[in-house]
């Protein structure tokens, strides 16, 4: 059986833009239904959204047979935590939070194997290498590794170029939200101060020859980052998509359906 290869990776190497979005219902049902629609990567999110390790691994499977490659964000970035995930199947991680390049460097070191490394070894009862029945995989699987790292705070974004230059660190994701919260402008992801900071952070990512990646629902502010060097852009939010359809069909049902039910009204008289 041969090795996986991290399709997600290649093309952030060879700088073709990889557009996502952030998977949060927390269920491997709505997670194929999503990776039919073509993304080049859905986010499923361990941070924010109610899911566990189990979870996690049956939307794993259940994206699977798909193009859609699954990146993982788990809460913390915890190396016991990373090790579960990693024997689970997962290739690429973002891990939230990071505000130093020692940090960074420990995340990398969570998914690689001794000696470059620090992760477990337990590949007979993985899931990763097919359980031991991929060729070589202890000897194969660092290669295909892809850590993403967050940047979302003042403090990280003085030391982006630092995080940016770690050896291992694949790409850094700019988080608006608590970027904006964490510069006193919280609520205000677009606020000129904090899209001027995240450009110069992009800016600095690719300056350390790395990839960028943001979240942006609003398509002009996503054009904007793409623009700016960004080449891994979620562009929505499955929650957010769900609400604001149910939303939206329920306003246009009520105001085409309002004048019947007046005319009715007034036939009873």
């Amino acid at each position: 059986m041969d090795m996986p290869i991290n399709a997600f990776k290649k093309a952030l190497q060879d700088a073709v833009p990889q557009f996502g979005l952030w998977v949060g219902l927390a269920d491997a049902y709505v997670a194929e239904v999503l990776a039919t629609t073509g993304y080049d990567w859905l986010l499923i999110d361990g941070e924010h959204a109610p899911n566990d390790l189990r979870g996690i691994l049956a939307q794993l499977q259940a994206v699977a047979p798909y193009q859609s490659h699954p990146i993982v964000r788990p809460p913390i970035g915890d190396v016991a935590l990373i090790k579960q995930l990693l024997d689970a199947g997962v290739q690429t991680l973002l891990i939230p939070m990071v505000e130093s390049p020692q940090q960074a460097a420990r995340m990398v070191a969570a998914t690689r194997y001794p000696p470059r490394g620090i992760r477990g070894v337990g590949s007979a009862l993985a899931r990763s290498s097919r359980w031991n029945q991929v060729e070589r995989y202890l000897l194969r699987a660092d290669d295909q590794m892809c850590v993403l790292v967050q940047v979302e705070s003042a403090t990280a974004l003085e030391h982006v170029t630092e995080i940016a230059a770690v050896e291992g660190v694949d790409g850094v994701f700019f988080g608006p939200a608590d970027l904006s919260a964490s510069m006193g402008l919280i609520g205000q992801p677009a606020h000129p101060a904090v899209l001027d900071a995240i450009a110069g952070g992009i800016a600095a990512v690719r300056a350390a020859g790395k990839a960028a990646g943001i979240l942006s629902p609003d398509p002009a502010l996503a054009r904007r980052y793409l623009e700016l060097g960004a080449l891994f852009v979620a562009v929505g939010v499955d929650t957010t998509l769900l609400v604001r359809a149910a939303k939206d069909q329920l306003a246009a049902f009520r105001a085409t359906a309002a004048p019947l039910v007046t005319g009715a009204a007034w036939s009873a008289y």
